[in-house]
């Protein structure tokens, strides 16, 4: 399996986190890597990204899990599962506020090849934690 993570400390509480992350209007207009988001994102509803990463590719995602405050799952990928691209998002609550932490598994049996021709997506979750750090810092009232 593949994958790539990150984690960030966020001086904000965890509702303040999950409101930056749950506002496609915010993700799309506040430098965060992601050019286009439609869709709500909400339980069972489908998502459409265009991101910085791979620019004039659509991505398809359903929200497959949405607990509020602490986690959401963005699942997509190809036909007959041959390549599928899980998100995970989870907050915790910390002695400073929140941590963030994400993760993207791909699997399926296309996996290995498409991975090779990947881009290096580290880069793009720099960008898009650091940016949902600033913006839930930026309004947090927590110190």
């Amino acid at each position: 399996m593949n994958f790539i993570e990150i984690t960030r400390n966020i001086n904000a509480a965890p509702d303040e986190v999950w409101r930056v992350l749950t506002d496609a209007k915010l993700l799309q207009t506040s430098d965060l890597g992601i050019n286009r988001l439609d869709g709500q994102i909400a339980l069972g509803q489908t998502l459409r990204l265009w991101s910085e990463a791979s620019p004039n590719r659509v991505f398809a995602l359903k929200v497959v899990e949405f607990e509020q405050g602490r986690c959401m799952v963005w699942k997509g990928g190809m036909p007959l599962r041959l390549f599928t691209g899980t998100r995970r998002f989870e907050i915790t609550a910390s002695s400073t506020g929140s941590q963030l932490h994400i993760r993207e598994d791909f699997t399926g049996p296309l996996s290995p090849l498409i991975w090779r021709s990947m881009p290096d997506l580290n880069p793009s979750f720099e960008k898009f934690a650091n940016g949902v750090k600033r913006l839930a810092e930026g309004a947090s009232t927590c110190t």
